[in-house]
């Protein structure tokens, strides 16, 4: 460290091999967290964009009747990012089934089985859409905590050297102390991020949830009409 200035790559060199571990793995979490991050923006926003996009059609041939254009238009490779689609393109593909098969339950019974089909549906969509996001709430509840053994790593080698040199006094120790606190302010630069964004798609997936969950109840009462 020259001139007061922070020399990082001075304290790497000066790091033992346990903090230079921990660095690791917090460089490790951070790359990870950014990486879920990205690909889940890019997922919900194409879910929220195409969805907006699919409703009004999927809607419209259903109020027509046209059940082989709403099926069409839910298997296109167009919606294939949809919360909305997958979930009601399991109820129609269910119901086409059953009309296929002779009408050999009842429809109470047709209209239970297709909810069940979409209640199937709606858990692994959301199951889908969940995906990388609780290694988020992970990363921001441990990596303060590994930035801190890092930190006391380094405070038990720099009084170590104390011990081992014979030499006192603050600026013996203040050296050390400041490159083992480097791996706390590490720790946090990665946890609150990951923290922040662990929120935004938690919300985003409520906001989802109940989408599907509403679309689910139109569907079920769409075809209790039908088959009435």
């Amino acid at each position: 460290m020259a001139g007061g200035e922070l020399d990082l790559m001075h304290m790497w060199g000066q790091m033992g091999i346990v903090a230079k571990i921990v660095a690791f793995v917090l460089v490790f979490m951070s790359m990870w967290s950014f990486g879920v991050s990205i690909e889940r923006y890019y997922t919900f926003s194409q879910a929220r964009k195409q969805s907006k996009l699919y409703a009004p059609q999927v809607a419209k041939h259903l109020k027509e009747g046209r059940l082989k254009d709403a099926l069409s238009v839910s298997q296109a490779k167009t919606y294939q990012y949809s919360h909305l689609a997958k979930v009601v393109l399991s109820g129609l593909q269910e119901y086409q089934f059953q009309q296929d098969a002779g009408g050999s339950l009842q429809r109470e019974d047709i209209v239970d089985t297709v909810h069940r089909a979409i209640q199937r549906a709606t858990a692994l969509t959301a199951n889908d859409l969940k995906k990388g996001i609780p290694s988020l709430a992970t990363i921001g509840a441990t990596a303060p905590f590994v930035g801190l053994l890092g930190t006391v790593v380094g405070i038990i080698n720099a009084f170590h050297s104390i011990g081992v040199t014979g030499s006192g006094g603050l600026g013996a120790v203040s050296a050390g102390i400041s490159e083992a606190l480097i791996e706390t302010a590490l720790g946090l630069v990665v946890a609150i991020p990951a923290v922040w964004m662990y929120n935004y798609f938690t919300g985003r997936l409520e906001y989802f949830n109940v989408e599907m969950d509403n679309s689910s109840s139109e569907l079920v009462d769409y075809f209790i009409k039908k088959t009435a």
